[in-house]
């Protein structure tokens, strides 16, 4: 963990981070756990330390308000203990925990139940084993899943297509995409019968289309201006402030809990951001930051879903799928519209 990230769950005050390490203020002395209470130290007074004992040595006291030294004992640790079972094969009744203790825990921390987590290692585990081979009877097995039911039940949300079609690379699927000219490079919209299935952004055509194959690389795709025409130019007419709101038919996969942070950000209006901590707030995951940042990093659609407009609680930019330089020239160029309008 570098300390720019550090600094970013201090500044949130992240209890997630409680137990991973501890920060120090040089001007006090005393040393504090990320989510301490306390009013936030200027950036070039922080040091960061592993564990308390090394902040020890270097002869800071532990704070008074929120006892590092316990820090161990946090929720966040037992949530992180809890998914270390879970990674292991465990089940949720294996961690050690009342079932309730342990769902509301999972639910402030990670914004998904331990049954849900559970679930997403065993598909994870799943595609890694069709990918390298193995059949679908054997590969669901050895994933975990109980009976062939169990898996077809999700497939459509979370594959978008049959196990035995994902395990064929997609053969079968029709992915029509167009590729353009737009303020910010090139520009590739992508969409199956159903909708726009993704919305990318890099600097050459081979860079776009070989990543709208690598999930799929036995889908059949083609280049179709004709087909998604209209969508293509309804979001380049969306970067160049002629269309204020981009409301495209879209289909997309997510978890429930994707699924709410991206609703969230379609709230957003334009020329205005919100930080990753409100956003977890606004979902009823106060505690949730980090994985609202994973599903911002995961979202397929840029501008679609405008992850775009959500920074960092000490106002940097943070990440952005399509390039940080890209990040900046929209909110740039939203904040501009906004006025003019």
């Amino acid at each position: 963990m570098d300390d720019e990230r550090r600094w970013e769950a201090v500044s949130a005050r992240d209890p997630a981070y409680d137990g991973r390490f501890v920060y120090a203020v040089r001007s006090t002395g005393v040393y504090c756990k990320p989510s301490c209470p306390a009013r936030r130290p200027r950036r070039d007074q922080v040091r960061y330390f592993d564990a308390p004992d090394a902040a020890e040595r270097a002869g800071f006291r532990p704070c008074r308000r929120c006892h590092p030294k316990d820090a161990g004992n946090t929720e966040a640790a037992l949530v992180e203990a809890a998914c270390r079972v879970l990674e292991a094969g465990g089940k949720p009744e294996d961690c050690g925990v009342s079932p309730r203790r342990l769902t509301k825990a999972f639910l402030r921390q990670l914004g998904v139940t331990p049954r849900q987590y559970a679930d997403g290692l065993r598909l994870k585990s799943f595609k890694a084993l069709v990918r390298k081979g193995a059949e679908v009877t054997q590969a669901l097995y050895e994933a975990g899943y109980g009976s062939s039911s169990r898996l077809y039940e999700r497939a459509d949300a979370q594959l978008g297509m049959t196990p035995g079609t994902y395990r064929k690379g997609g053969r079968g699927m029709q992915i029509a995409f167009a590729i353009a000219d737009c303020p910010l490079g090139r520009l590739l919209v992508a969409a199956t019968q159903r909708g726009v299935c993704a919305v990318a952004l890099a600097d050459s055509d081979e860079e776009l289309e070989a990543a709208l194959a690598s999930e799929f690389p036995e889908a059949e795709l083609r280049r179709d201006d004709e087909q998604v025409g209209s969508w293509t130019r309804a979001v380049v007419e969306h970067l160049e402030g002629a269309r204020p709101a981009l409301d495209l038919p879209l289909d997309i996969r997510a978890t429930a809990f994707q699924r709410r942070v991206w609703e969230e950000l379609r709230r957003i209006p334009r020329g205005e951001t919100r930080t990753y901590q409100e956003i977890a707030r606004a979902i009823g995951r106060p505690t949730a930051a980090r994985a609202v940042a994973r599903a911002c990093a995961t979202n397929p659609v840029a501008l679609a879903i405008p992850c775009h407009r959500v920074v960092r609680g000490d106002g940097g930019l943070g990440g952005y799928r399509w390039g940080i330089h890209r990040k900046r020239e929209l909110l740039k160029s939203e904040a501009e519209c906004s006025r003019e309008s």
